[in-house]
């Protein structure tokens, strides 16, 4: 889990160090799309955030500025759309071809084990609180596949990470405005706190 974090966190700082892609990139896309047709907006946002599966996006301020420019629905279907194709196409890509992956980094066949029965014991809970951390739904959905999550399984729970999410981000977008953007703060602020929170009773439980 720390290689494959280390691999999109290399992607999401040389994107920004060479400006591919950056938020005030992003809203000027949005913009741009918005100016010719609402509906590009929302095409560019599910692909943008589909594409957070290979270049690490941010989707929180992506969803926020697709409330405010198209609507918390829309936004909220355009990237519940673009989070969902993520996270399959990660788990498909891991399960195919994730264990000659790691069979290149870790030669010991029972340290390969141990490691995919601790993701099996604690994977869920991984899965529902990755939304914590910039890069961890990514490397997740990626586990996973590769320890053979059972996809309907893995479904049901990236679905719960991912439709309340988007509905809660796309809406604090939308009421929010340049003059008034503390419904996207307090937002921002309240899913920190929630999932953070999260983590500490995981992770006091598990060492008891």
């Amino acid at each position: 889990m720390g290689l494959l974090a280390l691999v999109f966190t290399s992607t999401f700082f040389l994107l920004n160090v060479t400006g591919v892609i950056s938020v005030a990139k992003i809203e000027l896309w949005l913009l741009a799309a918005k100016s010719a047709n609402p509906v590009w907006v929302g095409v560019a946002v599910a692909a943008l955030l589909f594409a957070d599966l290979i270049f690490t996006v941010p989707t929180l301020a992506t969803l926020l500025l697709a409330g405010y420019f198209i609507g918390a629905e829309f936004a909220a279907l355009a990237g519940a759309s673009g989070l969902m194709a993520a996270g399959i196409g990660g788990y498909w890509i891991s399960r195919r071809y994730g264990e000659r992956f790691v069979a290149h980094i870790v030669k010991d066949a029972h340290e390969r084990e141990a490691a995919a029965q601790a993701f099996r014991r604690h994977g869920p809970v991984v899965i529902l609180l990755s939304r914590a951390m910039p890069v961890l739904p990514e490397v997740s959905a990626c586990m996973a596949g590769l320890t053979r999550m059972n996809f309907m399984t893995f479904l049901a729970l990236w679905s719960m990470n991912v439709i309340p999410y988007c509905l809660i981000v796309a809406y604090a977008g939308s009421i929010s405005t340049l003059d008034d953007p503390q419904p996207a703060i307090f937002t921002a602020i309240g899913l920190s706190v929630f999932f953070w929170s999260g983590w500490a009773i995981f992770n006091r439980r598990r060492n008891r």
